[in-house]
């Protein structure tokens, strides 16, 4: 049928090899191809399928091919089984990209409902509705490095997922996007919202500039101030709510000051990530959005801290920050003045420029932190039951 899926089964374990081809014709919608003589042919049938589920018995595959996968296949859903997997081994391979993990030997009520699970996230309209997540950044002070946050965790976010993210510049006066990313939109957020009564997806990933070849897609701040002035707080409402449709994610970069569009745009984040660094006048500002946000009524999950540019020999240390703010840090870039500098300089993003740096790192750990808090959730409930603080303390490493 043209709405199967295909699905390949990768082991040198001929029992456990029927037992996954009985459970798959059991369940339906799934087109079994035959085996591979080598991984290039694997990688290149694959490459060329627009939905693909890999199962692969651990022992049969090399850890770095599972990242390379889910790495350079938008469309492929990896499936890990491995015998009585570990929480190292969890993190490891949730982290290389695996979508869902089993161990061995298999518990049919277990595979049947992990599959039905990656069958839902093939379907990008259900997907969207059920996951849309809109992601805030956001500081009342200048020059401490929202912009770079928002792109980067956009970009690291495209990556790990394969699902279409929106980054959306509401920085109305002196937006930097598109300077970050090295790129020169057709259309930006003003064409937009003079057109919304025609958008939908279709319109939505035509018009907005997709970064590279990735699954990120920009909307870019309109490149005159008097634009600006005429957009409402209802149409950037209006705006998100379709936005919501066609996206998994949403990353917001907004400008510094409190007024009714930043507000409406506050109001619609499922998250805020409140930027500071660490010097008393940063901290005091964090201080004040703290208690702004909490007067406008938001909980204590939807405001987290992001510290940017943290070293640990600061003269305030995390412990004093934290009671200061009354609040627990939630996430921490480190300092990396030069690799940072080379980005913004080159408009390239901090993975594209030097992966293994610990900023690029860093980020990309916070997009698995963010993007995987499901799974995460399940993955403690299904291997982790007695060490749910160490499988969690090592995802927020």
């Amino acid at each position: 049928m043209a709405d199967n899926i295909s699905a390949i089964i990768v082991t040198k374990n001929s029992s456990l090899r029927q037992l996954l081809d009985s459970y798959l014709q059991e369940i339906g919608c799934f087109d079994i191809l035959d085996d591979f003589e080598n991984s290039s042919e694997l990688y290149n049938t694959m490459s060329s399928l627009a939905k693909v589920l890999l199962i692969v018995d651990f022992e049969s595959v090399p850890d770095f091919l599972i990242g390379k996968y889910a790495q350079d296949i938008p469309g492929c859903k990896i499936m890990v089984i491995k015998e009585s997997p570990d929480v190292d081994f969890i993190v490891r391979t949730v982290r290389a990209g695996a979508k869902e993990i089993l161990s061995y030997p298999l518990i049919k009520s277990e595979f049947v409902e992990s599959v039905n699970n990656l069958k839902i996230r093939f379907n990008d309209d259900l997907q969207t509705q059920n996951k849309c997540k809109t992601i805030t950044v956001f500081s009342n002070k200048g020059g401490i490095g929202k912009t770079s946050i928002a792109a980067n965790l956009a970009l690291e976010l495209a990556k790990i997922t394969k699902e279409n993210v929106a980054l959306v510049d509401l920085n109305f006066q002196l937006g930097d996007i598109t300077t970050f990313l090295d790129i020169k939109p057709s259309f930006d957020i003003s064409y937009m919202l003079k057109n919304l009564d025609t958008v939908n997806k279709d319109f939505l990933l035509s018009t907005m500039e997709q970064y590279k070849n990735t699954s990120l897609y920009v909307l870019a701040d309109p490149p005159y101030f008097r634009q600006a002035e005429n957009i409402s707080p209802k149409q950037v409402a209006k705006l998100f709510e379709i936005l919501k449709e066609s996206f998994s994610y949403i990353i917001v970069d907004t400008d510094s000051h409190f007024d009714a569009k930043t507000v409406t745009v506050l109001d619609y984040s499922d998250m805020i990530f409140l930027v500071t660094i660490v010097n008393l006048p940063a901290l005091r500002n964090c201080q004040r959005c703290l208690d702004l946000f909490n007067k406008l009524g938001y909980d204590d999950a939807k405001v987290q801290i992001l510290i940017n540019r943290y070293m640990e020999n600061d003269e305030i240390s995390l412990e004093e920050v934290e009671n200061l703010l009354k609040k627990r840090v939630y996430w921490k870039i480190p300092n990396n003045y030069f690799a940072m500098m080379a980005s913004i300089n080159k408009g390239i993003l901090l993975s594209d420029l030097n992966q293994n740096s610990n900023v690029a790192v860093s980020f990309k750990e916070l997009a698995i932190y963010v993007a995987d808090s499901v799974f995460r959730n399940s993955l403690i409930k299904k291997f982790s039951s007695d060490n749910i603080s160490r499988l969690d303390q090592i995802f927020r490493s």
